[in-house]
């Protein structure tokens, strides 16, 4: 926890604790030691009530931004992250393959990814799980066409267990859909797993359909000679 003072409504001091400060400026990206311009806060609220201003140490960047957190004042005084504003957002680039296989699932993790980057971290696990589906259906389409119409209907995790014929991959999937549909539903079944771990499976299956596409394109290029 990290200790603070802030000015509430009436201009008094009030002492208390928020769970973290920002280890990356959110303009530079750069890991700093932000440096604490000044906080207020709004005892009538739980939401978003403390509000701490920052500015990045860096003299290539000094921006000044602001962190929210949530909670009640109250013993003990402890706030919660909620997030930072305003934000530069970074958006995730991908490959040219991957451009052309499914450009909705670029458009669709994008999505998700600004969402966190907003503090959405309850909503963006649904847009991870969502651009994950489109991935690999567009992937399976792109290499049969002629399935289009049944892999479209078909639950993802049916398509990945009938379709998909890389074993490790197969594998992968199957547990991206698992830490989806925790995002999803009402009760968490992974409960020591979470988004990060969500997008470190679609990274494994962007990554296999890469290295798959690319091995087809060398193969093509470069046909057995004849003997």
């Amino acid at each position: 926890m990290r200790s603070l003072r802030a000015i509430d409504e009436t201009g008094s001091p009030k002492s208390l604790n928020c769970d973290k400060f920002p280890e990356n400026c959110p303009f530079c990206r750069e890991r700093m030691e932000p440096e604490l311009v000044q906080s207020f806060l709004d005892t009538t609220r739980r939401q978003e009530s403390l509000q701490v201003i920052f500015r990045c140490p860096r003299r290539e960047c000094g921006r000044i931004f602001i962190g929210y957190y949530s909670g009640e004042y109250r013993f003990p005084t402890d706030y919660r992250f909620v997030c930072f504003r305003p934000i530069k957002f970074l958006e995730k680039k991908f490959s040219e393959i991957i451009e052309e296989i499914s450009k909705n699932f670029v458009i669709i993790y994008n999505q998700a990814y600004l969402s966190e980057q907003s503090g959405l971290t309850v909503i963006c696990g649904a847009g991870y799980r969502k651009a994950l589906e489109f991935l690999i259906k567009d992937y399976l389409i792109f290499k049969k066409p002629k399935t289009a119409k049944k892999v479209k209907a078909e639950f993802l995790g049916t398509v990945i267990v009938n379709r998909v014929n890389n074993k490790s991959l197969k594998e992968v999937a199957k547990r991206a859909v698992w830490l989806g549909n925790d995002e999803i539903h009402y009760e968490r079944i992974w409960i020591d797993k979470d988004v990060v771990d969500l997008k470190k499976a679609i990274e494994i299956v962007v990554d296999w359909i890469n290295a798959d596409r690319s091995a087809e394109e060398f193969l093509k290029s470069m046909p057995e000679k004849s003997k």
